[in-house]
């Protein structure tokens, strides 16, 4: 090397000498915090995968569903299908069709329409810039179905799940998911005639479900609205105090007055004539009595109210169901987006056993009413259809049949199965298999052992644990005879059965059972 590029080499080292120590410097630094990162993510990492469970799979955290929330069994399933198909059947006993519509809605479908309720509506995250919410009730949707859809008239059924994020109380029926079977009926229709017909699909649901006792109570906003002008409430607080109001079934009056007075700021006289009104209950007399009240015959709301009051009690006299009616000053209810008759049920119970006795409410099984202007909320014209619907609560329902199945002890069956597929000998596998598809085939509901031989005994408690009643056994002579051997379960009797005259045969002992 020559002696320039010895001085070039040493002034180039010179000058970058400094430079690459303090770049070293400075990576072993990094890679020292980076190192640490590392180490701080697996530690994460561990305490995780110990939470989550270890490498045999066992799980560390505690699996249950979520708060207000239930998962339901075979018998329970059974229970709930029997229920449906009652309501069910009697909604199209009148003339009710279905519909369905989405388990979420824009959030603003849902806003303003549920007064102080509304808190209770489930919000979801912001999911491609649309803001949606649980459906709270199946009213609202089908109201905004009618607007979307121009429709002015329809009578629907429909059965399906909403959300609240209510305070759930699992024994009582209340959860934050739960069923609501409606029935509403929309169209411009002569005053009372619908409604009368809701409240007896109400009856006879009750009636054949067999819950006990109950009463159906009713009354009209339009009567409260009145009533409330009348006691001196000013028109901005008719809502907050209907709600107030509506909470008489679970609170005592004074309880009642006191928010109203000191929540809702409302002035005691004022509350104290309301206290004299909704103690009031009766039926058709009741709405003449109020008729000749001097200041509540004056208000015009009151007056149409307690005039189609008389009409509804008529209809219900047609309908021979006034004995379980009650016109009951009281009922409120505080949805918002009611504007004529409303309506509750009730089961019952005696308070005591005195011949005067007093009937005590338990719990509230349904309700609805009239709601005229919900439909013209969602129409840019502001179209109104008149509509009124009752709403099942099915899930105290559930909660009152299955605690009285486990109070009788008697045997749910989970499946519809007619007949199980026997021999009583080995290697007819395929026999068995053979007749169980015939049966299939022409509508039978047959189980067959998913055993290639099975004992006959094994073959016959199957049937007397899962409740099939009936036993089709065959074996080498029935095969050559072309017979089948069904046996009776319960009485253990046995008859040869022509294999041409099976299926009409189980068919008819099915409909005799």
């Amino acid at each position: 090397m020559n002696a320039i590029g010895m001085v070039s080499g040493k002034l180039w080292t010179g000058f970058l000498g400094p430079r690459i120590g303090l770049c070293n410097n400075a990576l072993r630094a990094m890679s020292c915090h980076t190192n640490t990162q590392i180490v701080e993510e697996v530690a994460k990492l561990l305490e995780l995968k110990a939470q989550l469970g270890t490498d045999d799979g066992k799980q560390m955290f505690a699996l249950k569903t979520p708060k207000g929330t239930r998962d339901y069994n075979p018998k329970q399933m059974a229970i709930r299908e029997s229920v449906f198909n009652t309501i069910i059947s009697c909604f199209k006993r009148h003339g009710a069709e279905t519909i369905d519509t989405p388990v979420f809605e824009l959030k603003e479908t849902l806003t303003g329409k549920y007064g102080e309720d509304s808190k209770l509506i489930y919000d979801l995250k912001d999911q491609g810039g649309e803001l949606l919410s649980l459906r709270y009730d199946l009213t609202v949707p089908f109201a905004r179905y009618l607007a979307m859809n121009k429709i002015s008239n329809i009578k629907r059924y429909h059965i399906a799940k909403v959300y609240r994020r209510d305070n759930p109380a699992m024994t009582k029926g209340r959860y934050r998911e739960f069923y609501q079977c409606d029935f509403d009926i929309a169209g411009q229709y002569d005053p009372m005639i619908p409604d009368a017909e809701c409240i007896k699909v109400v009856h006879e649901i009750l009636a054949e479900l067999q819950l006990g006792d109950f009463r159906i109570k009713v009354n009209d906003r339009r009567i409260l609205d009145g009533m409330f002008a009348v006691c001196g409430v000013p028109d901005d607080k008719f809502r907050a105090i209907c709600s107030t109001v509506d909470k008489l079934d679970k609170a005592s009056w004074e309880e009642v007055k006191n928010e109203m007075v000191g929540e809702k700021g409302l002035a005691p006289e004022a509350a104290d004539r309301i206290g004299e009104y909704v103690r009031m209950h009766g039926g058709f007399d009741l709405a003449e009595k109020l008729l000749q009240d001097p200041q509540l015959s004056q208000n015009k709301h009151a007056l149409e109210g307690l005039t189609d009051m008389k009409d509804l009690f008529k209809y219900l006299e047609l309908f021979k169901i006034t004995d379980k009616v009650i016109f009951d000053l009281s009922l409120a209810r505080g949805l918002d987006y009611y504007t004529g008759v409303i309506y509750e049920a009730v089961l019952i119970r005696p308070q005591n056993v005195h011949p005067s006795e007093e009937l005590v409410s338990v719990g509230s099984v349904a309700g609805g009413g009239r709601y005229d202007g919900l439909v013209g909320m969602f129409d840019h014209k502001g179209r109104k259809v008149p509509c009124v619907g009752v709403s099942v609560g099915i899930e105290r329902v559930f909660s009152i049949l299955e605690q009285k199945a486990e109070a009788s002890e008697e045997k749910i069956r989970t499946t519809e199965t007619q007949v199980l597929v026997a021999s009583a000998q080995k290697n007819l596998l395929e026999e068995r298999l053979k007749l169980t598809s015939e049966l299939w085939d022409a509508g039978i509901k047959a189980e067959v052992l998913y055993k290639k031989n099975p004992k006959l005994l094994s073959q016959l408690q199957h049937c007397e644990e899962t409740g099939i009643p009936l036993v089709a056994i065959i074996g080498e002579q029935e095969l050559k005879e072309g017979v089948v051997k069904l046996r009776n379960v319960a009485t253990r009797e046995e008859v040869d059965v022509s294999r041409v005259t099976l299926v009409e045969e189980i068919k008819k002992r099915s409909i005799q059972s």
